[in-house]
């Protein structure tokens, strides 16, 4: 079901990836509903990237498509990720590792990545590109649990 999930999510990311990345902020947390998904979602308020270095966008959110009662964790990375390597998730002091397809990674545990987020105060995002390039990106958690409160209640 996940790898159905995540196929689909791949094509959603592709079909709305420009759209998204408008509706976001540095720093907080914005609630986007469509008539055929919803998301909550935000930019990185700091990311660390060798000098030099170029990238497309990255942001983070937890979206659910057409109705689904599943909430699903995604970030994208602005570059493709290196091919079998575990993307670095870390909420606080608790690391979650992500597995990823081309700029995109997802858990497969949303549900605990998602309560984690909910009591975290920042999460990190630790990956490779796939040229060798080191990044980190790092997202407040500040306003989470609001959002996706209101991403439950309107979604």
């Amino acid at each position: 079901m996940k790898n159905f999930l995540a196929s689909s999510v791949f094509c959603f990311a592709i079909a709305f990836s420009q759209s998204t990345k408008a509706d976001l902020e540095k720093g907080k947390w914005n609630f986007v509903k469509d008539a055929n998904y919803c998301y909550i979602g935000s930019l990185p308020h700091k990311t660390d990237i060798p000098e030099g270095k170029n990238r497309g966008d990255t942001y983070l959110i937890v979206y659910r498509i057409n109705n689904s009662s599943s909430s699903i964790v995604q970030i994208v990375a602005g570059y493709p990720f290196k091919q079998n390597k575990d993307v670095e998730v870390k909420i606080d002091k608790t690391l979650y590792n992500f597995y990823s397809e081309d700029d995109t990674a997802w858990t497969k545990d949303d549900k605990t990545v998602i309560y984690a987020m909910k009591k975290g105060i920042e999460l990190s995002v630790s990956a490779e590109s796939s040229r060798g390039t080191k990044t980190t990106d790092i997202y407040t958690l500040r306003g989470f649990t609001k959002a996706f409160n209101m991403f439950l209640n309107d979604c």
